[in-house]
């Protein structure tokens, strides 16, 4: 019976230690080869802080009276780098924490023999490839990454055990320990110069460990004054690091700093399940290598921390605790860690797409490290027959791959580097199939390119899914009747624009319903007075699509009309000018008196060489050589007025009407006058509506520099009234040509439009003076945009991807109205219209450079002004 017993106990012990032989091995493996990103860091140092204990909530939310606890790293989170949730997992303990950030892996769950104290198995770390690593803090944390350190390269400086006292008066003093001792670090540093020369090396670490939080959630709650108050402590203190250490190396731009906690907590003070209070903490990082803020206008989450914590507009990323780890390899340029499961976030490097592309190819290859190392383990350890190799990542597959990622990082195709592969191989079974297709019908070889064509482009399109998935997100925000609206309101506008081409009343109608914009905002009762120039200059500028283009009679009365409009128009403003500064330059009343003098000139050569013809007395010498002279300044009189914004603009009007005026035979010579007042009152306009824009600052027209014009550096992100913006500037943009003229007046111009330049036949000649003045027309709307753009801080590049929109839907439209029967006129009109479309893109590339040297470049009248000493 004894013996019975004997072997029960027996067989029950076996199957009670068998758990932990089965279940609770370690996964970690040796062997593997270190892996680095083969070019030079950002980073030359990096700063660890890890605040024990911390929730992202309480860190991130504002408190009851709206303020932040932590007004420095919500003031790096809006304006210095990038943030986000760090997402941990179970257990949720001080140990598993710090190994899956600094090491990279979760934690082994072998260590479970051990309390989670200790790890059974040695494992690497980032602070083992450091080339130095201070540390700060408690003894559990700081111990665990020190042992088995034969460089002798980590150094540790912690408290007492016994300081860790859940009882104690103010646990804060665990965190001004730490702050004090590394404010005294770099004190000391200054005078040993041995210290001065390590800590001034490349690959270094300062590691922070923070335990104050989590004593005081333990011991009073994570709601209670004590845990906030630690956290407004430890806020305080990092800005006081962050000033120290700028500041020992003179503000070098090489550090790089992270803030992030082990683990959060629950409500009742406790950690070590899986509850989003305790897998949740926050991620913050700036510095060296690290990217700027991004400002977005909606951002889709399974949570609602963002409209929480009122910080829905600034681009949140989240990482998983183990991404940490090669983050921070990547950042300062050191070997991944051998053990690190963590894929870098190469969303948040500032770097090059190479650097990106490097980093992201040495990480994929530093976990298939550990795959081979596992593979051969289990091959070496099972019977030949019984092995069953990974097929997804044979050994040939392996090669292949990493050979296609290294060939497509040489030709700088970075997106390509470890692709998805299921998109391109779809895309290539269908232009395989549709290749085949055309095969067998033996079709033309055009036919391969237009059907073949939009392939590449849709593939293009697709693999910018969350770009995609960001624009269906925004959409979404929006109420369903308001979205159909601003919809039907979009495809009326286009439809518009489509029969402009075919019935020029089309425009009328079109600023007709323009003019009653302001009706439809809060313009009307914000700014009564500007609304109603708006209302009358589009309705004024309404009646000269009405008016007739072909077979009509010059009328110089008008021509002249419109010139005295011009000098009484510069006169006011030459006069406000003189009120609106304490001393009139010099330099800027001969320009005026200059351009003024323009005009007249133009006036009186329009007058006399009018009654010259009559008379058959031919084009005099002196009209033409004034002609001219007028034609040439008016190109280099802008670029000697001031680049305020009202006066080059006024500048350009004046110059190119001096022009205009010349070219003119009749009402035309109004429409440029009409439109340019248009525009200003569009300028501020655009300038109310900024109030209830994302733009932050509003500036008075009259302050407002074209040399202020940053358009990559402080491009701010699309909102809904930019579309509105570039539909105005396409309805503008056609307005200027088709506002005095259509295609037919076009083909068939009046040579009398430029008989104040030369009489005799001259194709060449007379081509270019008509396209000159159908070009002004648009020069004035564009460079009336330049000032939108600069108010408004929008980007061109952003402004051209919308035109091209509107234009390629247009053009849609004429694709499918071409004629090819019909007379001549009918067939060459819907070519025109097509192509004229086509071009819009080109055209405006041209006109957008045109536009910023009349508006930024700016020329000295008289000089350099020379300075005297006394």
């Amino acid at each position: 019976m004894l013996l019975y017993i004997t072997l029960g106990l027996l067989v029950h012990f076996v199957f009670f230690a068998s758990i932990f032989d089965i279940y609770f091995t370690s996964p970690l493996v040796h062997g593997m080869t270190p892996q680095f990103t083969p070019l030079p860091p950002p980073a030359k140092r990096l700063m660890l802080f890890v605040a024990d204990g911390l929730r992202a909530d309480k860190l991130y939310e504002l408190d009851e009276d709206g303020n932040s606890r932590a007004p420095f790293v919500r003031n790096i989170i809006m304006n210095e780098g990038s943030w986000g949730i760090s997402h941990t997992r179970v257990p949720t303990e001080s140990r598993p924490g710090h190994v899956a950030m600094i090491a990279g892996f979760y934690e082994d769950v072998s260590a479970v023999a051990k309390g989670w104290k200790e790890n059974p198995v040695e494992f690497d770390s980032l602070l083992n490839e450091t080339r130095y690593t201070w540390s700060w803090g408690s003894p559990d944390i700081l111990a665990m990454f020190a042992k088995g350190d034969l460089r002798s390269h980590i150094f540790t400086e912690s408290y007492d055990a016994s300081s860790e006292d859940f009882g104690a008066h103010d646990v804060t003093k665990l965190d001004t320990w730490v702050f004090d001792h590394v404010k005294e670090f770099f004190h000391a540093a200054r005078n040993n110069q041995s210290l001065f020369s390590k800590v001034n090396e490349d690959k270094i670490v300062f590691f922070l460990h923070l335990l104050g939080i989590d004593t005081n959630g333990h011991a009073h709650r994570p709601s209670s004054r004590e845990y906030s108050d630690n956290i407004k402590l430890v806020d305080k203190e990092l800005k006081e690091i962050e000033s120290t250490v700028k500041d020992f190396y003179g503000n070098d731009g090489k550090t790089a700093f992270i803030f992030t906690a082990d683990h959060g907590m629950t409500d009742w003070g406790s950690h070590g399940a899986g509850h989003p209070l305790e897998t949740c903490t926050p991620f913050i990082a700036w510095g060296a290598g690290i990217r700027l803020p991004q400002k977005v206008s909606a951002q889709k989450f399974d949570d609602s921390y963002l409209q929480e914590w009122k910080l829905e507009n600034w681009k949140r990323q989240d990482i998983n605790q183990a991404d940490v780890a090669p983050l921070m390899a990547a950042l300062i340029g050191v070997p991944f860690p051998l053990n690190s499961v963590g894929i870098i976030p190469v969303d948040m490097l500032n770097t090059s797409d190479l650097f990106k592309a490097e980093s992201m190819f040495t990480n994929a290859v530093q976990i298939l490290e550990q795959f081979k190392v596992k593979m051969t383990q289990k091959k070496e350890a099972t019977l030949s027959f019984l092995f069953t190799p990974f097929k997804s990542l044979s050994d040939t597959k392996q090669a292949n791959i990493l050979r296609k990622a290294r060939y497509y990082i040489k030709q700088k195709k970075y997106d390509e580097a470890n692709p998805s592969r299921l998109l391109p191989c779809a895309f290539g079974a269908v232009g395989v199939s549709v290749t085949f297709f055309l095969l067998i019908q033996a079709c033309p070889w055009t036919y391969y390119i237009y059907c073949l064509l939009p392939l590449p482009i849709w593939y293009a399109v697709l693999r910018e899914i969350p770009v995609i998935q960001g624009f269906v997100t925004l959409l979404s925000t929006f109420p369903p009747r308001r979205f159909l609206g601003y919809l039907l309101l979009f495809i009326l506008g286009v439809e518009v624009l489509v029969l402009s081409f075919f019935y020029r009343y089309m425009l009328t109608a079109g600023l007709v319903a323009l003019a009653a914009w302001p009706f439809i905002t809060a313009l009307w009762t914000r700014a009564k007075s500007i609304s109603l120039s708006w209302i009358f200059f589009c309705l004024l500028l309404a009646v000269f699509p009405l008016m007739p283009v072909v077979g009509r009679q010059p009328d110089i009365f008008l021509v002249v009309g419109a010139g005295l409009l011009v000098l009484l128009l510069s006169l006011f403003v030459v006069t406000s000018v003189i009120k609106r500064k304490d001393s009139f330059i010099n330099e800027e009343l001969v320009l005026h008196l200059l351009q003024m003098l323009s005009i007249v000139f133009s006036m009186c050569v329009v007058y006399s060489t009018h009654n010259s013809l009559l008379k058959k007395q031919g084009l005099p010498l002196l009209n033409q050589i004034v002609s001219w002279t007028i034609l040439a300044s008016s190109f280099v009189m802008p670029l000697l007025s001031p680049p305020v914004l009202f006066d080059r603009l006024f500048s350009i009007l004046v110059s190119s009407m001096s022009t205009y005026l010349l070219l003119s035979t009749g009402y035309e010579a109004l429409f440029p006058l009409v439109l340019s007042c248009l525009m200003f009152v569009w300028i501020h306009m655009e300038q109310e509506t900024l109030q209830h824009s994302v733009v932050s600052c509003k500036q008075k027209v009259s302050t407002i520099q074209f040399a202020c014009n940053t358009d990559a550096a402080q491009c701010r992100d699309l909102c809904l009234d930019d579309i509105r913006r570039a539909f105005f500037l396409v309805f503008f943009l056609v307005t200027a040509f088709f506002g005095t003229g259509n295609i037919a007046s076009v083909n068939s111009f009046d040579p009398s439009s430029v008989y104040c330049f030369l009489t005799v036949f001259s194709p060449f000649k007379m081509g270019a003076l008509i396209m000159w003045k159908i070009l002004i027309p648009f020069v004035l709307v564009m460079c009336a945009f330049e000032a939108v753009q600069v108010t408004t801080q929008l980007s061109s590049k952003s402004l051209f991807l919308m035109v091209i929109n509107i234009s390629d839907i247009m053009a849609l439209h004429f694709f499918f109205l071409i004629k090819d029967y019909g007379s001549w006129l009918d067939i060459g009109t819907s070519i025109s219209h097509y192509v004229i479309v086509m071009s819009m893109t080109i055209f405006m590339v041209f006109l957008n450079c045109l536009a910023q040297m009349l508006t930024t470049r700016k020329l000295s009248l008289c000089g350099r002004p020379k300075s005297h000493v006394i």
